[in-house]
């Protein structure tokens, strides 16, 4: 492959977007996937992904606008990519804790701290996630890439609790993927209610939340 496959503008699809022309997703690693990933999601936690235009993510990211044609295609894509790569990150991060829990309790007490944190400490992530959301409903495409995205990561959750089962930290009230859901949907009502009012006090509504889980996890 020259230079100039690498740089080429991608073909325009039928819905106006820019794509890679051989619609093959290619793979990028290390250091500089990592800036890349990282000026994406300041891009649209700042501007939204409508003004997050290539221009201001490779300039951000010290890399030029071909390169992140020649990986993404799109910026749509690129979003998707952005939450795939810290989705895992923090699913890592459950997995380790829920592998430390010996209760219900504890397990618990990991999800609800890791909701906090990220509300707290990392509120772009969650920027990314309802934007990629808003997204999907306009985009085909990008809507089969989110449903997957949800899809994995409630099936591995699902697996963590089942395995956690196993073990005898809990017991499950119903299939292990029909709690996950629940979970997930609890977590992203509480992040959307939290980043909206960041001056309240939650604490009595987390609770009553942890007693909601609670019937569904342990005896």
């Amino acid at each position: 492959m020259s230079a100039a496959d690498a740089t080429a503008p991608p073909a325009k699809s039928q819905g106006g977007s820019e794509e890679q022309a051989d619609g093959a997703k290619r793979p990028l690693s290390g250091e500089k996937a990592q800036r890349i990933i990282d000026a994406m999601r300041h891009s649209v936690a700042k501007r939204g992904t409508t003004g997050s235009t290539f221009d201001h993510v490779s300039r951000e990211a010290g890399v030029s606008r071909g390169l992140l044609h020649y990986y993404f295609g799109t910026k749509e894509q690129l979003l998707v990519e952005a939450v795939r790569r810290d989705g895992e990150v923090r699913l890592e991060r459950l997995q380790a804790q829920i592998a430390t829990a010996k209760t219900a309790d504890d397990l618990i007490e990991a999800m609800v701290q890791n909701l906090q944190e990220t509300v707290r400490e990392d509120p772009d992530f969650l920027t990314l996630v309802f934007e990629l959301f808003t997204l999907s409903r306009r985009n085909e495409d990008i809507a089969a890439e989110y449903a997957a995205l949800i899809r994995r990561t409630r099936e591995q959750v699902a697996g963590l609790l089942d395995a956690a089962q196993r073990e005898g930290v809990l017991h499950l009230h119903a299939e292990p993927e029909a709690i996950a859901e629940i979970l997930f949907s609890i977590a992203d009502g509480f992040a959307l209610r939290m980043l909206s009012e960041p001056d309240r006090d939650f604490s009595a509504s987390i609770d009553a939340g942890v007693t909601a889980v609670r019937a569904l996890l342990a005896d």
